[in-house]
C-alpha cells in the first residue's frame, strides 16, 4: 500500500519529508495513466509536476485525500472535479521565486550585453564583434514588471539595486507597490514606456502580448518571459525580431512545450532560448519538494495546510 504517490520524480528532500512523517512512498515509472492505476486504488495523497492530475484519475482513487502540486501552478490539475470530489489541493506558490527571478535577470543580461551573439563571435575567430555589437546599460532604463507576486516583487527589487526604474502592471495594493519604489501602469502604458519588458503573470489574468503589443513597444526594446508560453504571440515575437523593432528577446517557456518542430522563433535574431529551466535549481527543486510534501503531510494529518488551493471535504 502506498500512502503517497510520486507522479513524476521529485528532490530527495520530499521523500525524506514524508517517511520522516511515516508514510509510504511510490514513485511511479511513468505518469502515464495505464501506469499510475494499479498505485491509485489505495493512495490517500499524490504529488504532481507539469503532468497534472485528472478526473479519471481521481476515480481510480477512491481513497485519495489530496493532490500535491509541485510549483506554483495547478492549471494541469482538474480543480472542479477535485472540489466535487471533497479532495484537496495545495500548491507551492514562491518556492521557486529566487530562482526564476535570477534566470530572468541571467536573460536580461544576456540580451543587453548580446552574451550569446558574442560567445559565437569568439569561437569563430571574428574578434572584432566588439566593433559592431550592440549591447547597452541598464542603469537608468525602465523595466516593467507585468505581474507582482513573489516573482515580479524579487525582480523589482533586484532592478532597482542596479537603478533601473521599474513601472509593474499589477493589482496590488498601492502600499506594496511604493515599498518597492516602484510605479504602476496598465499593460499598454507599460509596453509602450518600458526598454525591456519583463512577464511575470499567468494567461488567466487576460494578459496576452500578440502582434498588436508588440508593435506598441519601443523601437529597440527587449521582451522576456519567465512565466507561461501562452503569454506571448511567437510567431508575432519572431517577426518584431526579424525587422528590428525589438531589440532582443529572452524566453525560458513556450507555447507548446517542448515547441514544435519549424517553430519560427527558432530562426529569430537575437533570441536567448532557455528550456523551462527558471525553477529548476538545485535549491529551488528541494525547497519545492519539501513544501509540498509537508503540506500534504498537513492535510493527512487533518491540519490546515499552509498553501490550500482546493480545501479537503469529508
Amino acid at each position: 500500500m502506498s500512502d503517497c504517490v510520486i507522479v513524476q520524480p521529485i528532490h530527495d528532500a520530499g521523500l525524506v519529508a514524508l517517511r520522516e512523517a511515516g508514510f509510504s512512498i511510490h514513485v511511479a515509472a511513468s505518469p502515464r495513466f495505464e501506469v499510475l492505476r494499479p498505485h491509485l486504488a489505495r493512495a490517500r495523497a499524490v504529488i504532481t509536476r507539469n503532468a497534472g492530475f485528472t478526473d479519471a484519475e481521481m476515480q481510480a482513487a477512491p481513497m485519495l485525500e489530496v493532490i500535491g502540486s509541485h510549483g506554483a501552478g495547478v492549471d494541469a490539475i482538474d480543480l472542479p472535479a477535485a472540489r466535487e470530489r471533497g479532495i484537496a489541493v495545495v500548491n507551492t506558490p514562491g518556492a521557486n521565486a529566487q530562482s526564476v527571478c535570477e534566470l530572468t535577470f541571467a536573460l536580461i543580461f544576456a540580451c543587453a550585453k548580446s552574451i550569446i551573439a558574442a560567445d559565437r563571435a569568439v569561437r569563430s575567430g571574428d574578434f572584432d564583434f566588439r566593433y559592431e555589437q550592440k549591447s547597452f546599460e541598464l542603469q537608468g532604463r525602465t523595466l516593467g514588471i507585468v505581474g507582482f507576486g513573489q516573482i515580479g516583487q524579487r525582480v523589482a527589487r533586484m532592478a532597482r539595486a542596479i537603478d533601473m526604474n521599474v513601472v509593474v502592471c499589477s493589482g496590488a495594493e498601492a502600499s506594496l507597490l511604493a515599498a518597492h519604489g516602484v510605479g504602476r501602469a496598465n499593460l499598454d502604458e507599460l509596453c509602450a514606456r518600458a526598454d525591456i519588458v519583463s512577464l511575470h503573470t499567468t494567461p488567466e489574468r487576460g494578459v496576452r502580448i500578440d502582434r498588436e503589443r508588440l508593435s506598441a513597444m519601443k523601437r529597440g526594446s527587449v521582451l522576456i518571459n519567465t512565466a507561461r508560453g501562452a503569454l506571448v504571440d511567437q510567431a508575432a515575437l519572431a517577426a518584431a525580431l526579424r525587422s528590428g523593432h525589438l531589440a532582443a528577446a529572452g524566453l525560458d517557456v513556450f507555447a507548446p512545450e517542448p515547441p514544435t518542430a519549424g517553430e519560427p522563433l527558432f530562426v529569430a535574431p537575437n533570441l536567448v532560448l532557455a528550456p523551462h529551466i527558471g525553477g529548476s535549481t538545485g535549491e529551488a527543486l528541494a525547497r519545492t519538494a519539501r513544501d509540498v510534501s509537508e503540506d500534504v503531510v498537513r492535510v493527512l494529518r487533518g491540519e490546515k495546510p499552509r498553501n490550500p488551493v482546493v480545501e479537503r471535504r469529508p
